[in-house]
């Protein structure tokens, strides 16, 4: 039997091996066809066209990239083009991290099933993960996505305060499930968006660049004050404060830093109302910010639940809600079981502690500030050399760049951020623009990008804003 298990894994393990070897492969030396589908790219395209809800988008579209395997912070598309990923903060610790698809190989071979058994591996991560956390963050619930987390935290917070009412912050993004998308102003308030439900109060974007408030010594107090006319809206209708609900820092609102003191402020706010506190490090916790492992932390404060996702499996589908044993218990009292299906099956938990492993053994938070903080610099010096470039910002390897038509007004300039964007896919270095404006190039890569891919980044940026200005 052990016999058969092994040669079975052995089986499994050669179906991952890259074959580079065109005898064997004949399709990779047909440079229209894929290597594993003997499809052509426009074939897939019509394929995908036919049988795909449009509303599910393409980078790149008309002219997508496709891409057909990836590893460490490349990835190449049909032809074997090789892209730099300057984006994928989901695949945490490097695209097909080794470890990481050994572990899930590994158990896949032996046993996955729903988390009703008991198993040494939910056990095992359970305890690795909260003692990333202060106390009493203890207790933790498996989900599979970020929007499952965000409306497990939701339903925790009502249940806590019997109460119906969020406070969440313009701009944000928590995900795509109905009660998700209602605290997610980036989807409420898109123009073919639900709006903005009267049970939902909403702070201003503490953008301390664009925003009302540019001190950077008082404007977290001050935008985070809002919370008190907020609360105070919500009592005037007749309702009660369930919870508020922020970014640690907000991706899709244009890569926007929370100035001091904001998280503070609120919380300190929202507790006297009764409600709870949700800090969503969906996309950016497990070290991205290179000053912890998560960016809360920054703020000074202890969030009374934490919603994580993405990085946490390296692309596998792996998430949770990480919280007190005092919430939970209410949660127990006052609410059927809590079943997921697949969250916390066995295969995501190897793969959860692989990932946890890497960043430990890499050193991957350290190397995050440290190659973030010669990024930055380097991108504030291209701002000295370019008018276009009105603010550069970030923590870690969380960037962004905002691109303006004049320093003066502060006019955004949508149409160079997004030629630049074009310029250096042309160049095979993926970006994507975000914000209100769409004037803000975003970079949050995997954590494995390094000082000779910032050396190589800034070298095309410059490129592409001067020719794009030319």
């Amino acid at each position: 039997m052990i016999l058969l298990m092994a040669q079975y894994l052995m089986n499994f393990m050669s179906l991952l091996v890259w074959k580079n070897d065109e005898d064997e492969d004949p399709g990779f030396t047909e440079k229209n066809k894929t290597v594993s589908s003997g499809l052509s790219k426009e074939e897939i395209y019509r394929l995908r066209k036919k049988h795909v809800a449009n509303a599910c988008i393409l980078f790149y579209d008309p002219d997508p990239l496709q891409i057909v395997r990836a590893q460490g912070q490349y990835m190449y598309d049909e032809l074997d083009n090789e892209y730099l990923d300057c984006i994928n903060n989901v695949c945490h610790v490097g695209h097909c991290h080794p470890e990481v698809v050994a572990a899930a190989s590994r158990q896949m071979a032996i046993l996955n099933t729903n988390s009703r058994y008991l198993s040494h591996l939910n056990s095992t991560y359970s305890e690795q993960l909260t003692s990333l956390f202060p106390d009493p963050l203890d207790t933790v619930f498996f989900v599979n996505s970020g929007s499952e987390a965000t409306e497990l935290s939701l339903e925790l917070c009502r249940v806590w305060n019997d109460a119906t009412d969020f406070i969440c912050v313009d701009s944000g993004y928590h995900g795509h499930t109905r009660s998700a998308i209602t605290v997610s102003n980036y989807k409420f308030g898109h123009p073919r968006g639900i709006g903005q439900p009267d049970y939902i109060q909403m702070m201003e974007l503490p953008d301390t660049y664009r925003g009302k408030y540019r001190d950077l010594e008082t404007a977290g107090e001050k935008y985070g004050a809002e919370a008190e006319t907020l609360v105070e809206n919500i009592r005037n209708r007749g309702a009660k404060v369930a919870g508020f609900i922020g970014e640690s820092a907000l991706s899709c609102g244009g890569q926007i830093i929370l100035p001091q003191n904001y998280l503070k402020t609120i919380y300190r706010t929202v507790r006297e109302a009764g409600g709870l506190c949700i800090a969503d490090e969906v996309q950016v916790g497990f070290g991205r910010c290179g000053t912890g492992m998560w960016v809360y932390e920054t703020q000074g404060v202890v969030p009374d639940i934490v919603t994580i996702g993405k990085p946490m499996g390296n692309g596998h589908p792996i998430a949770g809600v990480v919280t007190t044993r005092k919430i939970a218990e209410k949660y127990r009292l006052n609410r059927p079981e809590y079943f997921n299906t697949y969250g916390g099956n066995p295969v995501s938990m190897a793969v959860g502690l692989a990932v946890l492993d890497v960043i430990k053994k890499e050193k991957l938070v350290e190397h995050a500030h440290q190659t973030g903080t010669v990024f930055l610099q380097e991108l504030k010096l291209l701002q000295q050399r370019h008018d276009c470039i009105g603010d550069v910002r970030g923590i870690g390897l969380f960037l962004g760049i905002e691109f303006v038509k004049c320093r003066h007004s502060r006019e955004p300039d949508e149409n160079t951020a997004v030629s630049v964007k074009k310029f250096m896919y042309k160049n095979k270095i993926i970006v994507s623009t975000e914000g209100r404006y769409n004037n803000i190039v975003k970079i949050k890569p995997p954590m494995k990008f390094d000082e000779a891919n910032v050396a190589h980044f800034i070298k095309h940026f410059d490129r592409a804003i001067s020719e794009v200005k030319s």
